[in-house]
């Protein structure tokens, strides 16, 4: 809510500065002309056509004023056959009391210039630097200058449409020109502020019952939300408690495991340790086997050896024993030989005989001798032999045992060494299995002791998340919804209250402000009547100004009465009086105020259009003395009459069309 407003005063303290000179070049009839303007009352007079109304229409492009931008093309305003024009205002701005009236220019002159192009382009200059409009609204605005306001630039013709204008669009160029335009301003935002607390009022009344609705709809489903969150809680338990009796049966196992592992490992070892000494004695046994079945070759090739010998030995003998037979045979033939043949001969032959028969004998004895031996040798090989190969029978079986038993315990390894296998992937599978719950039993939190097995566990789990999915609807942020609700009514409440009092103290502070309106415009119009009532008593009429209240500051208005010839005073509108009747009693409201115009520079052309003679000259003496009054406002008077008053204070300036160009002279 805004402060309480101060007091405005009705005098406003504005910088005062006066225009010392028009500059025109190419503008409409004006090829050049400087027109020097004076404090008080400038006269500008001539015949029509000459370029009078053109000088003010000259002010108003300057100014920038509405009129000038929506009834004609800005182009159309330069002279005929060339392309770009200019309009100057030299103000003065000599210091006063030390400070110029435009302080950022430290010339005691300022110009502001506006130029205008064919094209239809145009651009503003302050001292011959281009700004934009914004800043020459705000440079008159610093001097209580609007240009848009018919009490303060009024061109041909606008009289008639200052006479048109309702009570409530007269009061707001009143209010602007005599500079209360604050105290409407400071109304209708007070009264926007209300509207907008109004509003919110009702809207926070709206939201209260809204919210009230809400929060018993809310409070039902809190309820089943502090029901969910239960479930919930408990679930978190239970995924805990499975955390933990998983962890547990997983340890079982894993202990397990290892135990058989190591009992495994021991009966694998044992197994292995066997079937090497196995493996040992059966190596051993094959090379007794071995060594045996070559003893048992050795003795059979003895054997067969004897037996050859023996063979031989006995084909000798019998040899020998024939060779012997011959022999002896030969030794008869020997003796008949000796008888009947020679005799040295025969002696030889007897001699060879004799010794080959010693030889036969000695050799079948020998032969007999060596079968004898052979006989013993064969003999004593025969049980070797059966012995040898009984040996070799039992070492074969031994080693057939020993192998078969080697066989069966490399099975048996193999069976153990796949159990062990087995046991630790599944040793492996458990710590895996551990690993992987760790991080989940580290956030779990403290071990839970439960003598429960998972499965159980997981049963009494799907049991709650059934109950929990059957209440997915309920949103978890329904306690915080709950909670706003009731503690945003608590606050919509207090602001409530806030906002009802501040609604109270714009009430009062708006009634203030109305009051302070009503007072300044009570004292203006108590101020503008009577001179009102002046100026149409010197043109023998009557009439009143009237402050029309209305519902509100946007109702109200300033309403004219005027009476001519003896009549009772009427409402001044477009059909009750006519123009010049109308023209006297629009000129008397503008001279009535021209004591409280704050602006420094006020003008009009041809006022007077619909006056006859004596009214005219009326309403001369009347503006050449409130000008007497107000020598430092500044006013710039057009008119095509030919005048009977004249005051040496007037400053008159005449505009005559020569050979085409408009040309102005200053009567000293």
């Amino acid at each position: 809510m805004s402060s309480r407003p101060q007091e405005v005063s009705k005098e406003r303290s504005l910088p005062h500065t006066n225009v010392k000179e028009i500059i025109l070049e190419n503008f409409m009839s004006y090829e050049y002309a400087r027109i020097p303007l004076r404090d008080g009352l400038n006269l500008i007079v001539g015949p029509n056509g000459a370029g009078k109304s053109s000088v003010l229409l000259a002010i108003s492009v300057a100014f920038g004023q509405a009129y000038t931008e929506r009834s004609r093309k800005l182009s159309d305003l330069i002279r005929r056959g060339k392309d770009i024009a200019r309009v100057s205002l030299v103000f003065d701005n000599s210091a006063i009391d030390g400070r110029r009236p435009i302080p950022y220019s430290k010339s005691d002159t300022f110009m502001l210039s506006r130029y205008l192009r064919k094209d239809g382009s145009y651009w503003f200059e302050a001292d011959y630097k281009e700004i934009d409009k914004s800043e020459v609204v705000r440079l008159l605005g610093e001097f209580g200058i609007n240009p848009d306001n018919l009490l303060i630039i009024m061109h041909q013709g606008m009289i008639e449409e200052l006479g048109a204008v309702t009570p409530q669009e007269r009061l707001r160029m009143v209010e602007e020109a005599v500079g209360f335009a604050e105290y409407r301003k400071r109304i209708l935002l007070a009264e926007e502020e209300l509207g907008g607390l109004i509003g919110e009022e009702s809207s926070l009344l709206q939201l209260i019952d809204n919210a009230n609705q809400a929060l018993e709809y809310w409070k039902q489903v809190y309820d089943r939300y502090q029901e969910k969150r239960k479930l919930a809680e408990h679930r978190t338990l239970l995924e805990k408690e499975l955390l933990w009796s998983s962890e547990g049966k997983l340890k079982k196992a894993l202990e397990s495991a290892e135990e058989k592992i190591t009992g495994k490992t021991r009966t694998l070892e044992d197994l292995r340790s066997q079937q090497h000494d196995v493996a040992a004695d059966a190596e051993a046994t094959h090379q007794t086997l071995l060594d045996k079945q070559v003893e048992l070759r050795k003795l059979y090739y003895a054997l067969v050896r004897a037996e050859s010998e023996k063979s031989g030995d006995e084909a000798a003998a019998k040899a020998y024993k024939t060779m012997r037979e011959d022999i002896e045979g030969l030794g008869d033939l020997v003796e008949e030989l000796q008888s009947k043949g020679p005799e040295k001969t025969a002696k030889r032959l007897k001699e060879v005989v004799e010794y080959v028969t010693n030889k036969g004998s000695a050799a079948e004895e020998d032969a007999g001798r060596r079968k004898s031996e052979i006989e013993r040798e064969v003999s004593s090989l025969q049980p070797e032999i059966s012995r040898t190969e009984d040996v070799i029978k039992r070492t074969t079986e031994s080693y057939v045992s020993q192998r078969v038993k080697s066989e069966v315990l490399s099975y048996r390894i193999k069976v153990t060494e796949s159990d062990l296998k087995e046991l630790e992937r599944s040793a492996r599978d458990y710590r895996s299995e551990l690993g992987k719950l760790a991080p989940d039993l580290e956030n779990a939190g403290p071990r839970v002791e439960t003598s429960r097995q998972p499965y159980e566990v997981s049963e009494e789990l799907k049991l709650v998340s059934a109950h929990l999915q059957k209440m997915q609807d309920v949103p978890n942020d329904a306690e915080k919804i709950y909670n706003d609700y009731s503690g945003n009514i608590g606050e919509l409440k207090v602001k409530l209250e806030q906002l009802q009092d501040n609604k109270r103290a714009l009430l009062g502070e708006l009634g203030q402000r109305k009051g302070v309106w009503r007072k300044a415009m009570d004292n203006l119009i108590d101020t503008v009547d009577p001179a009102y009532q002046a100026v149409l008593g010197a043109s023998d009429a009557t009439g009143f100004i009237k402050f029309e209240e209305g519902a509100g500051i946007e109702d109200a208005g300033i309403a004219l009465y005027v009476g001519f010839r003896g009549g009772a005073p009427t409402t001044l509108d477009p059909f009750t009086q006519s123009g010049g009747e109308r023209s006297v009693a629009l000129m008397a409201f503008i001279l009535s105020l021209q004591g409280r115009i704050v602006s420094p520079l006020r003008a009009m052309d041809e006022f007077d259009i619909h006056m006859d003679p004596k009214n005219r000259e009326a309403m001369f003496k009347m503006i050449l003395s409130q000008m007497k009054q107000r020598e430092a406002s500044q006013y710039i008077v057009i008119t095509p009459s030919i005048l009977t008053v004249f005051d040496r204070n007037a400053h008159v300036i005449t505009v005559q069309a020569v050979h085409g160009p408009s040309e102005v002279r200053e009567l000293k």
